[in-house]
């Protein structure tokens, strides 16, 4: 019943490029993370590195959605993006009709950002910061990955990102001119981003 309810879109040509191994082994990584609270960030450094290690060898294989049992004792659906970005929602909108930002809208952010190995390099709530992230959305203001995964959004959504290093600060990084980094070239980072509010910017 398992994986009866599991939803599975393969075009032909694809499936007859992916092996059963690698379906199985994508199968067992999607049942052993229902069981991984991996997607909070109060689950700590060791659960964040679990989900990192595991999210990183599902099959990314054009055209392939694996989705896990929709029940009370499953965990999130893990979605890969064109651009290669992957995600996990955690919080659902309150809302029945929740808002979704577009274009150009003013948007509100509440996020931790997490390098690979767990350490937290930013959040709104760090020492210094107590409002919100606010930008406008495609206004290249932030990261690319950033900006992509809150144009997916809904207000009171809630996700889990991992941004490749092409969208987040590429092969510069973040680093100082006596060449510490913040952020090594070359780095994958993580976020937890909050979508608080979104306005249509005044004329």
């Amino acid at each position: 019943q398992l994986f009866a309810d599991c939803s599975l879109i393969i075009s032909t040509k694809t499936l007859n490029t992916i092996t059963m191994k690698s379906f199985v082994t994508a199968i067992a990584l999607l049942l052993s993370i229902t069981s991984t609270a991996a997607f909070s960030v109060n689950g700590g450094e060791s659960d964040r590195r679990s989900f990192l290690s595991k999210i990183a060898t599902i099959p990314a294989a054009a055209g392939v959605v694996l989705a896990a049992p929709q029940s009370s004792l499953a965990g999130p659906e893990i979605i890969t993006l064109p651009s290669g970005i992957k995600y996990a929602v955690t919080q659902q909108p309150s809302d029945k009709k929740p808002v979704v930002p577009l274009k150009g809208d003013i948007v509100a952010i509440d996020y931790t950002g997490y390098l690979a190995n767990g350490q937290i390099f930013d959040a709104t709530h760090s020492s210094g910061k107590q409002n919100a992230l606010l930008f406008k959305l495609g206004s290249g203001s932030v990261i690319p990955g950033l900006d992509d995964m809150v144009s997916r959004m809904a207000v009171g959504e809630k996700v889990q990102a991992i941004i490749p290093p092409e969208l987040a600060y590429g092969e510069k990084g973040v680093c100082l001119d006596d060449g510490e980094c913040l952020i090594k070239p070359g780095s994958t980072l993580v976020y937890d981003i909050l979508l608080k509010r979104s306005s249509i910017p005044p004329p």
